[in-house]
């Protein structure tokens, strides 16, 4: 599980009850204690453990950066101090969420100690206003699931722009010349995102891969590893060169720092290495290091991103949109010639030979159905997007590699955004329902969500946690 840090400063206003909102911002840190989130606290700074004093919020700034904590948590107490959040949380430049518990009853004389949801909409305001873009949690109370599931949202949605804003891709070959719908502007997303390309050329692989037939030891793990997880149809020696392969990667992307790779895949390193590199790229993608096919910069962005949104409970997989359904209008074929990893197949997986080339070392296997979230991240004249959605896997006809035939609400309006751009036929499957995480992640990293369903109102509500 990815482990994220949460900076929690409570806040208070000094004309409300400040007994009643230091009671709130301590029953606050033990709800997040029970549900195991890792915070930094700033009871060692604040007199009272709150947020609503110039001087204290300097000090409570350097300690969040020290700790480096990936995003910040400001529950209201009572009113609480706008100006304050707002300061704070301009300063540290990381996702936000607001929220407040709801307030008691008045009592007998008319009094209300807290009004914490008034603060609320005062706070947004003033976000607003310093242009910064946050997340808030719907007016509930501790012991509401509203609560647990909107810090366990917001914790996924740190980890999504956490891991966005320290990309570095393995890029293995340029891009194979028939793929010009797979170029990207490596500058760009350079002086936009932060996204850093590591590009070798295709000697520099072979080489590596050389060295991985020397060394044994890993050697003999993946190929025991490959005989436990697949059924092996190609020879020995062949399968030799798969784990090399796999090993060499996995050292390339350690030497330069690359948490995700794209490489090449046909038809110039078919003729160097002698195999395909769909197994090899599984193995990585059963490791949590994600690879892309057809050096696709774009698909290996959001790999990480949808990888991030699930938080490394399940593997992601990089996939064609290729054909419709036979029987069902609304059923689409997700397909590649095995790249996806062993623990998103329904059974157990086959290495042998693709569908449209002669080399070894393709994976076949259909994977599990259920429910899916597919995304593609991409751009056009220097705007990007996150194309979104949720689908479910079907019954389909039996066909050649990784694959699975899935149903979406509305195929013709999904078909029109790919085809209208800036998306292509790539795209990014996960078992898991992480649509509104993603969505709401894109506001912090000046990436479009584009939802190719009518469902936005439904994401909205989910992320707010509205019954």
């Amino acid at each position: 599980m990815a482990k994220i840090k949460l900076g929690l400063a409570p806040t208070r206003r000094s004309i409300f009850s400040a007994p009643a909102a230091v009671e709130y911002a301590n029953l606050t840190r033990k709800k997040l204690k029970e549900l195991g989130v890792d915070f930094v606290d700033i009871d060692d700074i604040a007199e009272d453990g709150l947020l609503h004093d110039e001087e204290d919020r300097i000090k409570i700034e350097e300690k969040f950066k020290k700790e480096k904590v990936d995003g910040l948590f400001f529950p209201h107490g009572n009113f609480g101090t706008e100006y304050e959040v707002a300061r704070l949380a301009k300063s540290m430049d990381l996702p936000v969420l607001i929220w407040g518990p709801r307030d008691e009853r008045p009592d007998e004389n008319g009094i209300r100690l807290r009004d914490s949801q008034c603060g609320l909409f005062a706070t947004g305001k003033v976000l607003r206003r310093f242009k910064v873009p946050f997340t808030y949690l719907t007016n509930c109370n501790l012991e509401d699931k509203e609560f647990a599931e909107g810090i366990d949202r917001f914790l996924r949605i740190c980890n999504v722009v956490k891991s966005f804003k320290n990309i570095r891709i393995l890029q293995i070959g340029p891009r194979p010349f028939d793929f010009w719908s797979t170029m990207c502007n490596e500058g760009e997303l350079l002086e936009k995102f932060n996204i850093q390309l590591a590009p070798i050329p295709l000697p520099e692989l072979t080489e590596a891969m050389k060295k991985a037939m020397e060394d044994q030891v890993k050697l003999n793990e993946t190929l025991a590893y490959c005989r436990d997880n697949f059924n092996i149809c190609i020879k020995d020696e062949e399968l030799e060169k798969v784990a090399a392969l796999k090993i060499a990667m996995r050292n390339l992307a350690d030497k330069y720092a690359c948490k995700a790779a794209a490489i090449q895949c046909w038809n110039a390193l078919q003729s160097e290495i002698g195999i395909m590199p769909c197994a090899a790229n599984a193995l990585l993608n059963e490791e949590g290091f994600p690879v892309v096919c057809e050096t696709d910069i774009h698909g290996a962005i959001t790999a990480l991103m949808v990888e991030a949104a699930g938080m490394d409970e399940s593997r992601s997989f990089f996939a064609d949109w290729t054909v419709r359904h036979p029987d069902n209008d609304n059923g689409e074929l997700l397909q590649h010639c095995g790249p996806w990893p062993i623990s998103c197949a329904s059974c157990k997986p086959t290495i042998g030979y693709p569908l449209a080339f002669d080399h070894p070392g393709a994976v076949e296997a259909q994977a599990k159905k259920g429910l899916l979230t597919i995304a593609r991240f991409d751009g056009d004249d220097g705007e990007y997007s996150l194309l979104l959605g949720n689908a479910k896997g079907i019954d389909g006809p039996y066909t050649k590699g990784t694959y699975l035939w899935i149903e979406v609400e509305n195929w013709p309006r999904l078909e029109a955004k790919i085809v209208e751009g800036p998306y292509i036929h790539h795209c990014v499957g996960i078992h898991q329902d992480v649509l509104p995480v993603l969505y709401e992640a894109c506001k912090y990293i000046g990436v479009k969500a584009d939802l190719y369903d009518d469902v936005e109102q439904e994401v909205s509500d989910k992320i707010h946690g509205i019954k």
